[in-house]
């Protein structure tokens, strides 16, 4: 029987062929997968993880680079999020919402201490597209006005609402949702809408583009400008400087909310607990939940501004969950709270991504000529693939799917045979690993995408 070595140094039994077979003859009779064409897909059995690891079923190692799907900031089984979640189990599975509970009142606490501003009151969600969900409706009903801003390249969730505020393909199979949704140009200075040469003309002008849609979409009408602070999924876009703050200068202009959406970003991604710290940028709503928790049971909420919350101090807010401020969820983030401190997690972060990410990546520039540009921060990092670099053309067309996507499912392929599972989208390899990682799992990562870069490099000119 094959064996795996977990974090601690013990060795574990993986369980044996039978049961990979039972899992996939479930899966593929009974699991109905998410963004899939159900009969073109065979997803992979995984049998155990521990740390930046997880193992098949015949023993083959994954270093996880895409922390699952950037949540897992902890890592796979951290032993203090494990016992936090069986303490609390033990003691009080659950409890519904409208009851206090300590952990709950904890965690909302240790939140908001380090949330900017007068950010001083969270409500609890599933995740993350409920949290931008409950968000946008708190926005609404606070300025009486129905409209919201979003960027095209943004996702920000997948039900009615926040799908429709998604900027991406995600959203088009899914409309007409919210009509009240009106898309923006960010900034993206490798691409610029804008013919912008460098950040500061970039900032400028995508600030300008942005009150041009505010004017004409209706400044009266529009309750809400909702933002990632680094763009996620969609590039691994960080904001020039003076953006944020120019957004917050014509939020406050115009009486609009602005949401910052922390999903993916937040708690310590880019070595901040909240990504907009590092902007010096104060919002009226963040979003937030994969890193509060790493996922181990589904928890996110919205930090909310003290004028924000006044508005409800006599009025009924119409919205609840049942299961908001899960205690198991709860307890999973107090205890990711002390880890980050007594880790120095922030501090590992941002010295990994400036000492070991940013030149790394930075070679590649030279070295790959089918790579165009690379940028991030912290251990959340977009290596752009292109045919030319003169053109900037993308390795694979917007949208990409079958045959047109094969160069990025060959450079994906020849990750995973390395043992490596990268965290792919369009033409970009995006980088993304557990905070935890170490050092040499980190460049053993970079070397592995580095060879399979090879790959991509014989369709670019």
């Amino acid at each position: 029987m094959t064996t795996y070595t977990d974090r601690t140094g013990a060795t574990h039994a993986l369980p044996d062929k039978a049961a990979e077979q039972t899992v996939r003859a479930n899966d593929r009779a009974h699991v109905f997968h998410s963004w899939s064409a159900q009969a073109n897909i065979n997803p992979m059995p995984i049998a155990t993880a521990a740390g930046a690891t997880f193992w098949d079923y015949e023993g083959n190692a994954y270093l996880d680079f895409a922390s699952q799907l950037v949540n897992l900031n902890l890592g796979h089984q951290h032993p203090d999020l494990v016992a936090a979640i069986q303490r609390q189990a033990g003691r009080l599975a659950t409890i519904q919402p409208s009851i206090a509970n300590d952990v709950r009142g904890e965690l909302a606490k240790l939140i908001t201490d380090k949330a900017p501003g007068t950010l001083n009151k969270v409500f609890f969600t599933n995740g993350g597209t409920d949290a931008n969900e409950h968000a946008v409706r708190m926005a609404r009903l606070a300025t009486g006005r129905r409209k919201v801003l979003a960027m095209y390249r943004s996702y920000h969730g997948a039900t009615a609402t926040s799908i429709a505020l998604t900027g991406d393909p995600r959203r088009w199979a899914n409309e007409p949702s919210d009509g009240s949704v009106a898309h923006f140009f960010g900034p993206y200075l490798y691409r610029s809408a804008f013919h912008a040469t460098t950040e500061l003309e970039e900032s400028q002008r995508a600030l300008e583009h942005l009150e041009n849609v505010i004017v004409l979409e209706g400044a009266t009408t529009i309750a809400a400008i909702i933002i990632e602070t680094v763009v996620g999924t969609n590039g691994i876009l960080v904001p020039p400087i003076g953006y944020l703050a120019g957004v917050r200068t014509l939020c406050d202009k115009y009486g609009i909310v602005y949401i910052a959406d922390e999903v993916m970003a937040g708690f310590g991604r880019i070595g901040e607990w909240f990504a907009v710290n590092a902007f010096d940028v104060i919002p009226d709503l963040i979003t937030f939940a994969k890193g509060i928790n790493s996922g181990y049971v589904p928890l996110g909420g919205v930090i909310i501004s003290d004028a924000i919350a006044h508005v409800f101090d006599d009025r009924v807010f119409p919205g609840g969950l049942t299961y908001s401020g899960h205690p198991l969820g709860c307890a999973a983030g107090v205890a990711t709270f002390q880890v980050f401190e007594r880790d120095n997690i922030l501090q590992r972060v941002r010295d990994l991504g400036e000492r070991v990410v940013a030149p790394v990546l930075s070679s590649w520039v030279d070295k790959h000529p089918s790579v165009g540009e690379v940028r991030g921060r912290g251990l959340f990092w977009a290596v752009e693939l292109v045919l030319s670099k003169k053109t900037r053309e993308p390795l694979v067309p917007f949208n990409a799917k079958g045959a047109d996507a094969a160069p990025m499912d060959k450079l994906t392929a020849e990750c995973k045979s390395a043992g490596v599972w990268p965290f792919t989208h369009a033409n970009r390899v995006q980088i993304a690993p557990p905070l935890i990682i170490s050092e040499a799992d980190l460049r053993r990562g970079l070397a592995a995408i580095d060879t399979a870069l090879t790959t991509a490099d014989k369709y670019a000119q």
